[in-house]
């Protein structure tokens, strides 16, 4: 690229004035690399130029895939253009270095720029390993590391593509599937390995992936290779022939399989590198040349191991910067423990997984209908040595803490799932000062407790900027909110625990006072019981929508409307409850009319046909038994409620946090293992919730028998039959972290089942936190599930009279949203795309066709420059 004439002075200067830092290369590493010398004040004193192949500056490459779920370039960027012009940083974007002279100690990019250097530090990263097969070069073949790759997936796959292949079942490989599948195709992943993630996960977990990723639709080839790339007459892929003798139909292939150092610009100027690849550097991450160095993927480690994760990197980048600044440092090796979200599904590998260590045991849980893996590497001492999670890795920061040491519970109890015998909970309090909470990063508990103490941070985001811990993979933020608060706390500093920064009360003091004092508006509400500062403003995106919850749920005691858009409640509602719908990716919604206990006659099915090819939305039946109708634009809400009103239907309230629905199996109507009649059980409990709003949305199900066909176990609030009742199981969730239920009372009659589950409800509404689910809620609330069955069970707070009261007024109260939406002509004024002109649809939603049905016709991601000027110009000293 062309570079503009003032900075081309500036970068061509003799003066000698100022010591010169050339990097090469400007990925995540090199941006930790410039942050590490701003942080020494090194660009105060010397001059720092950048050359950077990519036409943007460093971005998020952990998180490329996200690009596909509608995050922007500018949220996944590093850097922006104040952090490069307040430190003098002269970045050259498009511009690679292309020749080195040690000699003379210069760079020459592609530009034709030429850069002298005093330190010249080498960060190239790495190229993605193409196996070499035939036709590997063939059209419809890529690769999958920068944007410009997914761009081109993208652009192939919506023009030419309907099946993809992904050469890899690694870490980038699952990466590259989950496009795949975000793009509409049917994905295979082919890995020559026996199983997935090989590298991370054992046999067990990787059966647990296998299980998971098969059941999202995705085709899985394990233990067999590439052999050959199959072409077309036109010279486009159309196959892969695979070492098993089989051959794959498919579009489009991605290689992932692994990636190789990018050392061929330090071979070219003689510096020393491994005999696989990788710069060789020492313990300050100096190369045979002193004056170069090497950091991140492309160096060989003085351990011997060239580092594929983001964390050693850092630690690389660090330890340059200080090493120039005359500072001691060293990089010597790194952790490997990486914690991952593959395809939805939470992956994590700490110490030694694999238990290389020898007379270690294994402790494992493992649960294969939820997907769920965990094994702990015990060593003979009862250290832990390491472990694996598979689909839930909720407790990976504090196991990778503990790593090295004895924990002070048995290891058995570490794997447990909650609600599933594990009796303890182990905090971050536990951690000893030495244990590394940031991997990143690594930052120690002892560090942030120091920020806390000697630095006087009082907020997670204080204490991030103070130690850098949480701004890297974002993994250890639990723990470390954890862990602000304790010492916030032992220090004797009161922790807000405020719902937000218009209101100093957390949500259950809200919905008390709401309660008690019959208060039905937001905003009374907020001027006398805001933080001062806030009385009479407008509130925020977190109190407004949780207390317009608030006062749903208490509708018709307090005096409110129950109505969510009628006056001021409709301006406190966020865009899903705002529409009545949810919003999907392209701009368009979901249409989800409410089918109680999954039974819908024939002719309702038809109405449903109808309304669907009449208006050319894509049909899906869902996993909680109802039939989901995409595609509509929002003017057409209306229109097709009305239709489905018309029809009896009411709203499923799929978009607002409230109950979804209650799934059933046949019962004992249909089923010869049957004992209950669990469809007539599972209407009558949707229909007595349906519209009640909540801190987060509710599931349920019944089961007409022991089988548990219907999943009542994975539910906020299960049933299962008996031959002398139901059982009412509580807590459970499915999702990335699914936890079984608890059984809160079994052998209940009907009546004794349907008051169980008013107090349940009405006793979490009141006392959970904004957007906690009732499994997090159950697990925090002291006392756990002992004290939610005393309370709902035994009523040892007298307070269960009220708790009915409060629900017989919300059953008694309860309209349909839509049926009243349909009929006011205010309410339907707000279904526009354009305020300003109500007639225009938006056009940027669009749809595909795909299997007869739709698809969002998502537009290529737009990847602009930043401008020239304010990124490539040069403060001059």
């Amino acid at each position: 690229m062309s570079t503009d004439t003032t900075m081309t002075t500036a970068a061509n200067a003799t003066d000698g004035s100022a010591h010169t830092i050339v990097l090469v290369g400007h990925g995540m590493v090199g941006q930790r690399f410039l942050e590490a010398l701003v942080e020494r004040g090194l660009t105060a004193t010397h001059r720092v130029v950048v050359l950077c192949e990519e036409p943007r500056p460093a971005y998020d490459r952990v998180q490329l895939t996200s690009y596909f779920s509608g995050r922007t370039p500018e949220e996944l960027s590093l850097t922006d253009a104040e952090f490069i012009t307040a430190h003098g940083i002269e970045l050259h974007l498009g511009d690679p270095a292309e020749t080195i002279d040690r000699e003379a100690r210069q760079v020459t990019a592609r530009s034709g720029l030429v850069l002298a250097y005093d330190t010249l530090v080498l960060a190239t990263g790495s190229y993605p390993f193409v196996p070499p097969v035939p036709g590997k070069d063939a059209e419809g073949c890529f690769v999958y590391r920068t944007i410009e790759d997914l761009l081109a997936i993208e652009e192939y796959a919506k023009a030419r593509a309907t099946t993809g292949a992904v050469v890899g079942g690694g870490l980038l490989g699952l990466e590259a599937a989950g496009a795949l599948k975000g793009l509409g195709l049917t994905t295979h992943i082919v890995e020559f390995a026996p199983r997935l993630m090989p590298v991370q996960v054992d046999e067990g977990g990787g059966a647990a992936l296998l299980r998971t990723i098969q059941d999202m639709g995705l085709s899985v080839h394990t233990g067999t290779g590439t052999q050959e790339i199959v072409t077309g007459d036109d010279g486009a892929v159309t196959g892969m022939k695979l070492s098993d003798g089989s051959e794959l139909p498919t579009d489009l292939v991605v290689f992932s399989a692994g990636v190789r150092p990018r050392d061929q610009l330090a071979r070219d100027t003689g510096l020393t590198v491994g005999e696989r690849g990788g710069i060789t550097v020492d313990d300050q991450c100096r190369t045979s040349d002193p004056q170069v160095f090497a950091i991140g993927e492309c160096a060989l480690a003085s351990d011997g191991r060239v580092y594929g994760l983001v964390a050693p990197g850092y630690e690389m980048a660090e330890t340059a910067a200080a090493t120039i600044a005359a500072d001691e440092a060293s990089f010597t090796g790194a952790d490997l423990s990486t914690k991952l979200k593959l395809l939805g599904v939470d992956v994590a590998s700490f110490g030694d997984a694999h238990g290389a260590t020898s007379d270690c045991l294994d402790v494992v849980y493992s649960d294969s209908r939820s997907g769920t893996y965990k094994k702990l590497v015990i060593g003979r001492g009862g250290e832990l040595l390491g472990g694996i999670l598979v689909g839930d890795a909720e407790a990976y920061g504090t196991l990778r803490a503990f790593t090295g040491s004895v924990p002070p519970i048995a290891p058995e109890q570490l794997v447990l799932p909650a609600g599933a015998g594990a009796p303890v909970a182990l905090g971050p309090s536990a951690l000893p000062d030495s244990a590394v909470i940031c991997s990143c990063h690594n930052v120690t508990k002892g560090t942030i407790r120091g920020a806390v103490t000697e630095h006087s941070c009082t907020t997670v985001p204080e204490v991030k900027k103070c130690t850098k811990a949480g701004t890297g993979c974002g993994s250890c933020l639990k723990v470390l909110g954890q862990l602000v608060n304790e010492e916030l706390a032992a220090s004797g500093v009161e922790v807000d625990h405020g719902l937000c920064g218009c209101f100093s009360q957390t949500r259950e003091e809200l919905y008390e006072i709401a309660l008690a004092l019959r208060i039905p508006s937001f905003q009374v509400l907020l001027d006398r019981y805001g933080r001062e500062g806030a009385r009479g403003g407008e509130g925020c995106e977190v109190c407004k929508p949780t207390v317009a919850s608030i006062i749903a749920s208490l509708a018709p005691t307090i005096g409110a409307s129950g109505y969510v858009l009628d006056g001021e409640q409709a301006a406190l509602q966020d865009t899903n409850d705002h529409f009545l719908a949810n919003l999907q990716k392209n701009g368009s919604y979901s249409i989800v009319p409410r089918v109680p206990g999954g039974e819908i006659t024939p002719e309702k099915l038809i109405v449903i046909g109808e309304v669907a090819r009449d208006f050319g939305l894509y049909t899906k039946i869902t996993g909680g038994q109802r039939i989901d109708l995409f595609g509509a634009r929002v003017e057409q809400l209306p229109l097709i409620w009305a239709r489905l009103v018309d029809a009896g239907f009411e709203s499923g309230h799929a978009y607002g946090k409230a109950l979804r629905t209650v799934k059933s199996c046949v019962g004992q109507t249909w089923c010869r293992y049957g004992v209950q009649d669990s469809v007539r059980m599972a209407i009558d409990l949707e229909l007595r919730y349906r519209g009640l709003r909540s801190p987060h949305k509710l599931k349920s199900a019944v089961s007409g028998c022991a089988r548990e066909c219907a999943e009542a176990q994975s539910k906020d609030f299960g049933v299962i039959a008996t031959a002398s009742g139901w059982n009412l199981y509580v807590g459970g969730n499915g999702g990335a972290t699914p936890r079984h239920a608890d059984l809160l009372a079994q052998d209940l009659s009907d009546a004794e089942l349907v008051r169980l589950i008013d107090r349940f409800l009405m006793f979490y509404i009141r006392t959970a936190d904004r957007l906690e689910r009732t499994s997090t809620w159950l697990e925090r609330i002291p006392g756990g599930l002992d004290h939610v069955r005393e309370v709902v069970v035994a009523d040892s707070l007298g307070i269960c009279e009220e708790l009915e009261s409060l629900m017989a007024a919300h059953v008694a109260a309860y309209r349909d949203e839509w049926a009243e939406t349909i009929n006011d002509p205010e309410k339907l004024a707000r279904f526009v795309s354009f305020v300003n002109a109500p007639d225009t649809p938006d056009p940027v939603v669009g749809f595909v066709p795909e299997r007869d049905q739709i698809k969002p016709d998502l537009p290529l991601l737009s990847i602009g420059r930043r401008p020239s000027e304010a990124l490539e110009g040069s403060a001059q000293r």
